[in-house]
């Protein structure tokens, strides 16, 4: 779902979709010249601006870090913990201690102050790239811009609490490779890549003047690495494989229409069974797996014959819909889409579709409660800088069919459980979500209890006293 922020509602006013906006238009025709290469030069210059020396830049790991009166949310329990410490060192975490021993020598210790030490959030469905990229900084057609504002984003996404996210699509790779190389800072990234679809589907982003295709000619989304346009079996198996090559830790399709894609109604079914299986046959060879984008039970039916793994979205499913999710053990990656804050300024199909969407939020968790669809919870911000503080909001808005245990459950250890599908592709081999011995040291520190007030999470700048990715502190103000 693609969503824009109400100062930039002018520039698609009456479009129901940005991308096909006279304005957006012009980005694309400059963006279509631009290569990967081009990208590439942009993320070099964005990667080293954010290395210059900056307050709130990780701090170096040091070897050994102990966390001293905390109350401890493990990820996985519906209650603290208390009378114990946590010992972490060269990002992992190595002991829960209740017998409270000395600190080694070599070690900082941190006094939590009472504070709940819990794991990192993950939202399993986000944009890295495009989050937080309005409309004017696109505009300019500059991939250092581009990429620059998407750097902004990967450090503000990491300080509201989230440092692992699961990319649902958009040129990314290179990227994570700074942030993994410390470059940047911001989340672990769990990449697709590109979005592949059908022609007409959602994510085929082509301008009119694109159409028909000139015989191989890629189009400007397609050159930018968004989407990849398939319509054959055989071009199928060569995009997903051209993902893998570039390190796509799951593969992303792209199952029905879309909110904001006027020409692919969300009626609309794109790939065949055929064709999906043909993805998943690839992505199984691969030893991961494929999540493809449904709202509607045919699309998703269809999806769940084929093999696929992770149903992504699926707000207009029916009972039937819902049962057959739960006895093929797939997994539901959802959104709790409740009102236009979540949503932002739609006009045109856009604004009907989102409706529906808005109706079909609380019937998906219903289902997904009642027949015990194991379910992820992701926040799909995208184009948005209005709506990126919403990832946490996104967040709460469980509470209107989960208890606050089973919400940071769903964001931590619950998550994980997804991204560890990824198997051998997975590219941070090691336990996420959970706070345990040989976990990764991915942890929050939160002033209150948000197992009592999940609200705390909402404003993270004020609740979040401490923030660690991988043993490096991010933020510390205890």
């Amino acid at each position: 779902m693609q969503s824009f922020g109400q100062k930039y509602s002018h520039l698609v006013h009456n479009s129901g979709c940005a991308c096909f906006n006279p304005s957006l238009q012009i980005v694309s025709r400059r963006l279509e010249a631009l290569s990967r290469r081009g990208f590439l030069v942009g993320l070099g210059a964005a990667a080293l601006s954010s290395a210059m020396p900056k307050p709130s830049a990780a701090q170096d790991a040091p070897s050994k870090t102990v966390f001293r009166e905390v109350r401890l949310f493990d990820g996985k329990s519906s209650t603290v913990q208390t009378g114990v410490q946590v010992l972490v060192e060269n990002g992992k975490i190595t002991a829960i201690d209740s017998a409270n021993n000395p600190a080694p020598a070599d070690a900082t210790v941190i006094n939590c102050r009472n504070g709940v030490l819990l794991p990192g959030l993950i939202d399993a469905h986000w944009h890295t790239i495009f989050a937080a990229v309005p409309l004017n900084i696109l505009l300019a057609g500059d991939p250092g811009i581009i990429f620059a504002a998407a750097t902004a984003e990967a450090e503000r996404t990491l300080l509201r609490g989230f440092t692992t996210v699961r990319d649902l699509g958009g040129p990314v790779f290179s990227f994570k490779q700074a942030v993994d190389g410390g470059i940047i800072s911001g989340p672990r990234i769990f990449p697709c890549g590109a979005m592949i679809t059908t022609s007409g589907g959602h994510g085929d982003l082509r301008l009119l003047t694109e159409i028909p295709r000139d015989g191989a000619k890629l189009s400007s989304s397609e050159l930018m690495g968004a989407s990849a346009i398939v319509d054959s079996i055989g071009d199928i198996r060569l995009r997903v494989r051209e993902q893998l090559l570039q390190g796509a830790s799951q593969i992303k399709m792209v199952g029905s229409g879309g909110v904001s894609s006027p020409r692919s109604p969300l009626d609309m079914t794109t790939f065949s069974e055929e064709e999906l299986r043909a993805a998943v046959e690839v992505a199984r060879d691969w030893n991961t797996y494929v999540a493809t984008h449904a709202y509607t039970p045919r699309a998703v039916q269809r999806a769940l014959a084929a093999g696929v793994a992770c149903i992504e979205h699926a707000h207009l499913i029916d009972e039937d819909t819902a049962r057959m999710i739960a006895d093929k053990g797939a997994w539901l990656s959802t959104q709790p889409f409740l009102t236009m804050e979540d949503a932002a300024s739609q006009s045109g199909p856009g604004l009907e579709r989102i409706q529906q969407l808005f109706a079909g939020t609380p019937k998906i968790y219903e289902f997904a409660r009642k027949y015990g669809i194991k379910t992820a919870w992701g926040s799909d911000v995208l184009f948005s800088p209005q709506l990126r503080p919403r990832q946490n909001f996104m967040l709460t808005h469980l509470s209107n069919w989960y208890s606050n245990a089973e919400i940071l459950q769903m964001a931590t250890s619950g998550n994980a459980e997804l991204l560890a599908l990824s198997s051998f592709r997975n590219p941070y081999p090691g336990k996420l979500g959970v706070i345990e011995a040989e976990a990764l040291a991915d942890i929050i520190v939160v002033d209150g209890n948000p197992l009592d007030d999940i609200g705390l999470l909402e404003d993270p700048q004020k609740s979040l006293s401490l923030i660690m990715k991988d043993g490096r502190i991010h933020k510390n103000i205890l």
